[in-house]
């Protein structure tokens, strides 16, 4: 008998991607699996139900999410969804664990054995399932795009016999994925681009791309970044003096687009109302941290705020905004992942639960929150019988 993934239609009004591509089911197909799509799941991502059909697919229900092996969501799924799974499924999401222990205990309660795709290892053999970076690549492109839709001005330089329009000056405000992809989107346009970032690495990547590197390059500076890749929370007196650099340079933008997020951390202050009021009439700025708090003050979620004579993009889900591309790769990234836990033989589910992935991603299984990250030393062993 195959096993069955269940590919859900997301609950939240502002999801507008979906977990499996046509591609996707097909794919799947090809490992053994038999595939339900949930009714209108893939509307938003321009994909009609009809196109998984014709992939093999099925169109059902969420009542069916309950015989399914596997369910591939976007968002961590509700607690009205988890009550809706079999105990022993396995869940991949986008699981936001940071400050939700209570979901992730619902979840082990449950019996499921959950995936937080968000927590992939930056290795190269997990390139091809790195949600963070298909998914922030689009974030960057989109927000140089939102950016040039609110700003009413053009953004290159153009020469004509009635005069000549200056180009844009846009700063981009770290340079890790979606950063890196603002500059190069804001150069293709024709902006004049400049960036920061607090790790060293981030030099020589924007000075690639064409654009100017703007820091504070002292001593704390040359060693701030985790093995990982990440960005280190800096220093009181450090930000102290990087804020002095930037003000003075923000007050020369046209455009900024901030970029910075610490995984489980709020996003960190960058822009405050005193560096908005500075910029010039018409600017334009776009928080891509807006959904952790935001990187700039006076950001609105959901909307384009006016702030000190500044319009700041507040958009969440950024990628969400091109739903069919984001789809596209962030399908691609879960069914990677999940392939690597199917045995090539029997076609058949076989988690390697020594794999270093599975390890780095597992949150909930056998009934407990297993990722050491999010481990609660109190919280009671359940046993089988109890699910």
């Amino acid at each position: 008998m195959s096993n069955l993934v269940f590919v859900a239609k997301e609950s939240v009004v502002e999801e507008t991607r979906v977990a499996a591509s046509v591609e996707t089911a097909k794919k799947m197909r090809s490992l053994g699996f038999d595939v339900v799509v949930e009714a209108g799941a893939g509307v938003l991502s321009r994909i009609p139900d009809a196109e998984y059909e014709a992939a093999g697919a099925r169109i059902g229900s969420i009542k069916e999410a309950k015989a399914a092996d596997v369910v591939l969501k976007v968002r961590r799924p509700t607690t009205k969804e988890i009550a809706g799974y079999k105990s022993g499924a396995i869940i991949i999401a986008i699981m936001d664990p940071y400050g939700n222990e209570a979901a992730l205990a619902e979840m082990a309660r449950r019996g499921l054995t959950s995936f937080a795709v968000e927590l992939m290892p930056r290795i190269t053999r997990a390139q091809s399932m790195d949600v963070l970076s298909s998914q922030a690549n689009l974030a960057g492109y989109q927000a140089v795009i939102e950016a040039a839709a609110v700003y009413d001005r053009a953004l290159p330089m153009m020469m004509t016999a009635a005069g000549t329009v200056p180009a844009a000056k846009v700063f981009v405000m770290g340079a890790g994925v979606a950063g890196l992809q603002a500059i190069a989107t804001a150069r293709r346009l024709g902006a004049q681009v400049s960036a920061t970032d607090v790790r060293p690495a981030a030099k020589e990547q924007v000075a690639s791309l064409g654009a100017k590197f703007v820091a504070v390059e002292d001593e704390e500076f040359k060693a701030a970044e985790t093995a990982g890749g990440y960005a280190k929370e800096m220093s009181k007196e450090y930000q102290a003096k990087q804020a002095v650099l930037v003000a003075d340079h923000i007050a020369k933008q046209d455009i900024i687009i901030t970029t910075a997020l610490i995984p489980g951390r709020p996003a960190p202050r960058l822009v405050s109302r005193d560096m908005l009021k500075a910029m010039r009439p018409g600017a334009v700025a776009v928080d891509l941290a807006v959904e952790r708090g935001g990187n700039i003050e006076g950001a609105e979620y959901g909307k384009v705020a006016e702030v000190e004579g500044v319009r700041v993009v507040g958009y969440p889900n950024m990628a969400g905004r091109i739903a069919a591309s984001a789809s596209a790769l962030y399908a691609k990234n879960l069914v990677t992942f999940l392939e690597t836990m199917v045995d090539k033989d029997t076609k058949s589910l076989a988690v390697n639960r020594t794999d270093e992935l599975i390890k780095a991603t597992m949150l909930t299984d056998g009934g407990e929150v297993v990722n050491p990250n999010f481990v609660d030393p109190d919280q009671p062993t359940i046993k089988k019988g109890d699910l």
